[in-house]
């Protein structure tokens, strides 16, 4: 493994969101702080308890889920993009590096993004309420799980794109009406049939659950079905992100 090319390849795609910190950290912290206080206080303020839990406690799971999922789709997307876009993705497949190592330090850089945001959120939210976490393994598993699964479907996105349109439509059509559908903001249970059912057909409903329940000890799923769900599609996407660079398909033109 070449890793002095790989530590420079994640030291390259660190700075580069570290270079507009008030674009990539602050401006994601603010906005799910503001779904905090509408959703969490307004809304709160009439809907006291979801199934024995405190509303305002249980939407933080799932604003941090949503800006894990956000931070690592956008962070690999734009970046590949843009490296396509200005032609130097090149200079990138003529580096000594594997497809490999070229996915790894992508998907750790998009990581490195989507844990501070994940974390100030966290801190943000907590301050309101409390800093205990039930299951600190699975909320760990959870965030770094789904953060991996984002990072390479931002990649297949960035890839399989041939300008900004088409960039943005997976994001904006399929991933924001999925996560906000996904149980961030209300319980499976509190929806009649047959909506609770296709809620239940949602897979980011899992990835939010699964986070609740390192967090707040509380899920309407199973969260060992939620792992394997987080592990069978980063393996899916993984794959697909691995024949794209290999082949050098909609790179080597």
């Amino acid at each position: 493994m070449n890793v002095i090319g790989w530590k420079t390849l994640i030291a390259k795609e660190s700075r580069r969101f570290m270079k507009v910190p008030g674009q990539t950290i602050l401006n994601p912290v603010i906005n799910t702080a503001l779904y905090f206080v509408v959703f969490g206080y307004a809304l709160g303020g009439y809907l006291r308890e979801l199934d024995g839990v405190p509303y305002i406690r249980f939407i933080i799971p799932g604003l941090i889920m949503q800006s894990i999922i956000q931070n690592s789709l956008l962070n690999t997307a734009s970046s590949l993009f843009v490296s396509k876009l200005q032609g130097t993705i090149i200079d990138l497949l003529l580096a000594p590096l594997t497809a490999f190592e070229v996915v790894s330090a992508y998907v750790v850089a998009a990581l490195a993004r989507a844990l501070t945001v994940a974390v100030l959120v966290w801190l943000v939210a907590s301050a309101f309420t409390s800093f205990h976490v039930a299951h600190p393994a699975h909320a760990l598993g959870f965030a770094l799980g789904v953060g991996v699964v984002f990072a390479l479907g931002g990649m297949v996105v960035a890839i399989a794109s041939n300008n900004f349109e088409q960039l943005n439509l997976i994001p904006a059509f399929v991933i924001t009406p999925l996560t906000f559908l996904g149980g961030v903001f209300y319980s499976p249970h509190a929806l009649p049939r047959p909506w609770s059912t296709i809620t239940r057909a949602n897979p980011i409903l899992y990835m939010v659950d699964g986070l609740r329940y390192g967090l707040i000890g509380r899920s309407d799923t199973n969260p060992n079905l939620g792992l394997a769900i987080v592990v069978g599609t980063a393996a899916v996407l993984g794959s697909i992100v691995y024949a794209m660079l290999h082949s050098g398909y909609k790179l080597r033109t």
